[in-house]
């Protein structure tokens, strides 16, 4: 069987945390993957990340289940820096880096033969071809492998630029506009003299604007206080304790899960979540008065609409800078509220609404990344394009176990769908992946597995906020994914022991350790 493995080849894209995960439980089962980084180092997005940025989840519950953080590492929010070593020491200690291709960049996969599709999923079979470049020489070179695992993530490369109304894009205005992505690219020093000085506009109001716009606060103070241009306020936390209560009791349990109606769930669950639904509002309505009491939302306008819940099971949330709305108090950072559309003038940002423009020298967009699009180019079959992307937006990458499309043969995508602690649910998929890739268990038919992730669609739907639902959040069915996860592998999903740890305490990585 080992002999086996080694003459099946398997590419891997990217070595942020999935890739690196997958490295290492491919190697687990005896395979000897070869992983495509097209930067020269690993750590994904920790790589390139504002200097102030940390860690959005409490330490414990994002860290490998076999490799815990060390004990020098005494924040629960660690910064970037930190959480860069910590992946470090990771790939070093399990001898993933010499797996890894370093400046080699994926430019396109094609599969021998994409027009062949039948009733069942194949495992092995056919080649994918593999066209990598060398991004210092430019050189190309294609590699024919036999199974591809997708780590390229979601947040990196393809900016979210918003569409603006006729003439009023940023050749109307007279100052600079950039992304964000290229602030987060520039050293604490440069970035500092680049906003040192001017009337900086921030445009987005998740964590990667709320960060910036913190930082330029820091440099400019009040006498050029920094604007943010808000659209939806969401339910940012202030930390994970509300009213001194884990979020991890709250969101993170298996009872916790009971309150909300779940993919594939029989009909007892189903009367359970309906019987159980004031008791979903009422923790929604528990963590939203701790946020509002905490960061004076009402004072500055900012009480988003929608539920909590909401926010949770779309995961755009965001851990508030620390101090951030003391600045707002002070002066230093300046809320527009609502700027449902907006666009440019000579002097700064115009919307809808607001009669003077917000003059700016500097506007950073802080509007996300198109994920989809970076992850439908890769292919260069547009039929496997229209199954990553559908032929419109009304649904999320259909993605069994959030990892396989069924109609993409020989082929896993990790680290897409997204969770309150990324690091924790790539690991366990990673792992069932591997038990895959070994035999243990195989897939059901493509029309079993399209029915369960029409289940999961119509979940995320269901609860999401709008159209975030393509974000494929797992947020609040952490325990219930897993669970799946684990019944294919053979695994008990029970992982506590005695029935109220089982049922109200958090779940989380180390329950997971092997």
């Amino acid at each position: 069987m080992a002999t086996n493995h080694l003459e099946r080849r398997i590419a891997i894209i990217g070595a942020g945390i999935s890739g690196l995960l997958a490295c290492k439980y491919c190697l687990s089962k005896g395979f000897d993957p070869i992983v495509f980084e097209s930067e020269s180092s690993v750590g994904g997005v920790w790589t390139k990340t504002i200097g102030s940025t940390k860690l959005q989840t409490p330490k414990p519950f994002y860290q490998f289940s076999d490799f815990p953080w060390p004990d020098s590492v005494t924040q629960m929010f660690p910064g970037q820096q930190a959480v860069q070593e910590y992946i470090e020491s990771y790939a070093s200690h399990f001898d993933l880096i010499r797996h890894i291709q370093f400046h080699s960049k994926v430019l396109s996969l094609s599969y021998e033969d994409c027009d062949s599709i039948s009733g069942d999923w194949n495992l092995w079979g056919r080649k994918w071809n593999v066209n990598v470049q060398d991004t210092r020489t430019l050189s190309t070179k294609v590699y024919q492998v036999d199974f591809v695992v997708v780590c390229v993530g979601r947040f990196s490369q393809v900016p979210n630029i918003p569409e603006f109304p006729p003439n009023k894009g940023p050749e109307a205005f007279e100052g600079e506009v950039i992304h964000s992505m290229d602030y987060s690219k520039m050293d604490p020093k440069t970035a500092t003299n680049f906003v040192k000085g001017k009337h900086v506009a921030v445009v987005g109001f998740l964590r990667s604007g709320m960060d910036i716009a913190r930082e330029c606060s820091m440099v400019n103070g009040i006498e050029r206080p920094c604007t943010v241009v808000i659209k939806t306020p969401h339910w940012n936390l202030p930390d994970y304790f509300p009213w001194g209560l884990s979020l991890g009791y709250l969101y993170l349990s298996r009872f916790s899960e009971l309150t909300v109606h779940k993919p594939g769930e029989g009909l007892l669950l189903s009367l359970l979540a309906t019987t159980l639904s004031p008791l979903r509002w009422a923790l929604s309505k528990f963590v939203e008065s701790y946020i509002k009491h905490k960061h004076k939302l009402a004072k500055h306008g900012m009480v988003p609409e929608h539920s909590f819940l909401n926010d949770l099971s779309s995961c755009s949330l965001a851990i508030v800078p620390e101090g951030f709305y003391d600045r707002v108090e002070e002066g230093s950072i300046n809320l527009i509220k609502k700027a449902e559309k907006i666009g440019f003038s000579k002097e700064g940002i115009v919307s809808e609404g607001r009669a003077e423009p917000i003059k700016s020298d500097l506007v950073i967009l802080a509007t996300g990344f198109k994920g989809i699009d970076k992850l439908k180019h890769i292919f260069e079959s547009p039929k496997y394009q229209e199954f990553i992307a559908g032929s419109d937006d009304s649904a999320a990458v259909p993605l069994y176990r959030e990892c396989i499309h069924p109609r993409i043969p020989q082929l896993a995508i990790i680290g897409f769908s997204e969770s309150l602690a990324n690091l924790y649910t790539s690991e366990i998929r990673c792992r069932w992946l591997a038990e895959l890739l070994d035999g243990k268990f195989k897939l059901p038919s493509i029309k079993v597995m399209e029915k369960d992730i029409a289940e999961w669609d119509k979940y995320k739907k269901r609860y999401s906020y709008r159209k975030y639902y393509r974000r494929s959040c797992i947020a609040a069915l952490h325990v219930w994914h897993n669970d799946q996860l684990c019944r294919d592998m053979g695994w008990n999903p029970k992982r506590k022991k005695g029935l109220w740890a089982e049922w109200f305490e958090p779940y989380g990585p180390m329950d997971y350790a092997a």
